[in-house]
């Protein structure tokens, strides 16, 4: 492939929309995607703002048309995983290859994003899209992906009361995931609004007001703020699992004593597996249409940044070519 594509270039801090880009070259191994949809999710507003030093296309969540690869694979719909993996190093030999130790990232570390008419990505990262999942459902692949990991880390049973701490996107995500188990849910936050979606869904929400101290066997931080980290631990019963689905930009205060004298359980939780998060779109069990707020195009990716960056925005997609 040659030639020059369009894309959204991040270099220190700053954003600019370039249709000068070089169209990416296939690499052994790797398959040339072209980009359908793609989600602005809060790491790319971050990553502006100076989070990681990362200067590249933005984007990381995606469904594009395979374009050049394996036969099998062209003209596929797809989503990809975006951690990319050396396949040598302690981790990749263990099976943890989003811990890889000489990894990329799609958008985020050492490789081009998703806001370009074009990305790459190892084969192996591929996951077809089902036929009846839509090109906007599949587009929440990979957070969902990243809200299911939870249940691979941490034993949750219809017995167990788990708090869900936020109702941004992630949150109404969590929530939705966590709900599959059967347990009894209760997603707090600050909007009303944004709450509906999840009682939609028979959730139970409320306020920080509503909660109990010492009454969950699980919660689940997903503000990112110090004040969304205090509610979560003290709504914990002693042995509780408290889980950090936030990134934090800043430092991070904590009574240690607390998590000490109750024997308190902290679990970092970063992505997850796309099978899973397909499987659950495809059965219809999740609803994620309803956090769609704004579209733009490519050419007016800045104006999407834009709108995504405002507060309480829920998900921003952007529609390529």
């Amino acid at each position: 492939m040659t030639g020059l594509m369009n894309g959204l270039w991040l270099h220190d801090r700053q954003l600019s929309l370039q249709s000068d880009i070089p169209k990416p070259e296939p690499k052994p191994g790797e398959a040339i995607v072209k980009v359908l949809r793609a989600g602005v999710c809060n790491t790319d507003l971050e990553l502006t703002r100076g989070y990681y030093p990362y200067s590249g296309i933005l984007g990381h969540e995606f469904v594009g048309v395979v374009e050049e690869g394996p036969a099998e694979w062209l003209n596929q719909r797809v989503v990809g995983e975006i951690n990319a993996s050396c396949g040598t190093c302690e981790f990749c030999q263990k099976g943890i290859r989003t811990h890889c130790l000489d990894r990329t990232v799609l958008g985020i570390v050492n490789r081009n994003g998703a806001f370009a008419d074009y990305l790459s990505l190892p084969i192996a990262n591929l996951h077809p899209v089902p036929a009846s999942v839509s090109t906007d459902a599949a587009t929440f692949t990979e957070p969902l992906a990243a809200a299911l990991a939870i249940l691979t880390q941490v034993e949750i049973t219809p017995n167990h009361r788990v708090l869900i701490v936020g109702d941004g996107k992630l949150g109404l995500l969590v929530a939705q995931a966590i709900a599959t188990t059967g347990c009894e849910v209760l997603a707090i936050g600050r909007h009303a609004s944004k709450l509906q979606l999840l009682k939609d869904c028979g959730i139970q929400t409320g306020f920080a007001s509503d909660i109990k101290a010492g009454s969950f066997d699980v919660a689940v931080e997903c503000t990112g703020n110090p004040a969304g980290f205090a509610i979560a631990l003290d709504a914990l019963k002693a042995r509780g699992t408290l889980v950090l689905k936030s990134t934090y930009a800043g430092k991070l205060t904590l009574d240690a004593a607390r998590i000490v004298v109750d024997e308190i359980k902290l679990v970092g939780s970063r992505c997850g597996a796309f099978g899973p998060a397909l499987t659950l779109l495809e059965s219809g069990k999740v609803s994620v249409l309803p956090m769609v707020q704004a579209r733009f195009e490519l050419q007016d990716g800045l104006a999407a940044i834009d709108r995504a960056s405002q507060k309480g925005t829920l998900k921003v997609l952007l529609e390529m070519g």
